[in-house]
């Protein structure tokens, strides 16, 4: 068997190729299924692309891929209260075995990058509610 990445696997009925940026969008959504995981980042220009409503999946993740096997690197945003190593861990293992069984490819490493914590949203303090404008007897004649 060849590679899988940049080149095909030929069978008797053709060739397959695996492109890496689906090996990225494999990650990124084992990823983003992680408990503790508040969002991928994918650095500033990630970010203003996806508020200008461009969605990327595989945002904060890039794979490399070799004969027969791949390397990737993903960034997250940890939710506040959760254990670090154990979300990381977690993540190693959901990308591993995402990408595993999906492509058949071995993955040698997946380096975890913890690029912020994301805090718990503050409690919106609740909006004074205004009495409703009383129609005056002026208003009234005037319509």
């Amino acid at each position: 068997m060849e590679k899988l990445g940049p080149e095909a696997e030929k069978t008797e009925l053709g060739k397959v190729q695996i492109a890496p940026e689906v090996l990225e969008v494999i990650a990124g959504m084992a990823a983003a299924e992680v408990e503790g995981v508040a969002h991928m980042s994918g650095g500033i220009v990630g970010d203003i692309a996806e508020r200008l409503g461009r969605k990327n999946v595989a945002r904060g993740v890039r794979v490399e891929v070799g004969s027969r096997e791949a390397a990737v690197d993903v960034s997250i945003i940890v939710k506040y209260g959760h254990r670090i190593p154990e979300v990381a861990r977690n993540i190693q293992d959901s990308v591993r075995n995402a990408i595993e069984t999906m492509t058949g490819l071995s993955v040698v490493e997946v380096n975890v990058h913890i690029v912020d914590v994301e805090l718990k949203a503050e409690e919106k303090a609740p909006q004074p509610q205004t009495a409703p404008i009383a129609i005056t007897e002026e208003f009234q004649r005037v319509r």
